[in-house]
């Protein structure tokens, strides 16, 4: 008798320790950036509220700096269920569908008060894109604002005729062809060499590349123009998600609220500090002048007049949203 309880006991225990075991989920989470990051710092912190929150039975696994599936596979493998949630900047999709691109419009929304009212006049139209494709967005975080670089004060538009005009993707050749300056294909870690030997004279980008890539050793000038701030965004697939518990769903979406507050109070304390160390490193970093801002403002006009024409009915709606 004693021995059959025992047996009896032991199987008990292996049963419980089995069902322990298959109530814990755990999600692979590949990212594009480094640990030190801010966007990444912001997630690692995430997935640490979820587990504590859910007492362990939802593990996030954060593979960083593309580790696991590189940034231009992101979003796909979050589609397909290879990953059931990763991160991605927004604007690398607006070639699938307009709405992706709204947060890189330049001089549409400058500075960060704006960009959170597009964000939130955007936020139902991009939900409803991500969930036709089987995904569900838990949270949006942005770049520190994109200001332009030169060798000397840039105070009006016509400043910028003929320069080289240093350029990544099709919106910012379209910057310079509106500009008049010279679209020249530079990557980043050729932009020493390239302002160096004159292949090219201007670019527009955030103070954090500017401290990267040590602007100071070739350029002087930086006009602030908070151009535009390009957005992250965590999403997660659909079935995966509602694979969860309701109490494990209720994690995940308190921990993503936390996490976009805490991530935009991240970004400006990565734009102030990148800013001062741009300042420390001997550029001189100006306001741009009512000149400059009125001739960028045309800019923004014209391909926001081109992207709402490409986004149909629901860009408009996006737009008068925002403008209310």
């Amino acid at each position: 008798m004693k021995n059959f309880v025992r047996a009896c006991s032991t199987v008990l225990v292996a049963l419980g320790m089995t069902t322990i075991a298959s109530a814990q989920t755990k999600w692979d989470m590949p990212t594009p950036y480094p640990d030190g990051n801010f966007h990444t710092r912001n997630i690692m912190q995430f997935a640490a509220d979820v587990d504590k929150a859910t007492n362990g039975s939802l593990k996030i696994a954060i593979h960083s700096a593309g580790s696991l599936i590189k940034h231009p596979e992101i979003k796909r493998s979050v589609r397909q269920g290879t990953a059931p949630i990763g991160e991605m900047l927004e604007s690398l999709s607006s070639n699938e569908a307009a709405v992706y691109g709204l947060d890189s419009v330049p001089f549409l929304a400058t500075g960060y008060d704006a960009s959170r009212k597009l964000y939130a006049a955007q936020k139902p139209y991009l939900e409803k894109q991500l969930a036709s494709e089987g995904l569900m967005l838990l949270f949006s975080v942005p770049w520190p604002p994109q200001g332009i670089y030169a060798k000397r004060e840039i105070k009006s538009v016509d400043d910028l005729k003929g320069l080289k005009f240093r350029t990544y993707n099709a919106m910012i050749g379209r910057i310079a062809a509106l500009a008049g300056a010279v679209p020249t294909q530079i990557e980043v870690p050729d932009l020493p060499t390239a302002f160096a030997t004159g292949r090219v004279d201007v670019m527009i980008t955030s103070a954090s590349t500017g401290v990267d890539t040590k602007a100071q050793d070739y350029l002087t000038h930086y006009m602030d123009t908070q151009a535009w701030l390009p957005r992250n965004i965590v999403i997660v697939n659909k079935q995966a998600f509602d694979k969860l518990s309701a109490a494990e769903k209720k994690a995940v979406t308190d921990a993503a609220k936390v996490a976009e507050d805490r991530g935009w109070k991240f970004s400006i304390e990565e734009m102030t500090i990148k800013t001062k160390a741009l300042k420390d490193a001997g550029i001189k970093v100006v306001e741009p002048s009512p000149e400059l801002k009125a001739g960028l403002a045309k800019i923004g006009a014209v391909i926001t007049s081109e992207w709402e024409k490409s986004a149909g009915p629901d860009g408009a709606a996006m737009l008068a949203a925002y403008r209310k």
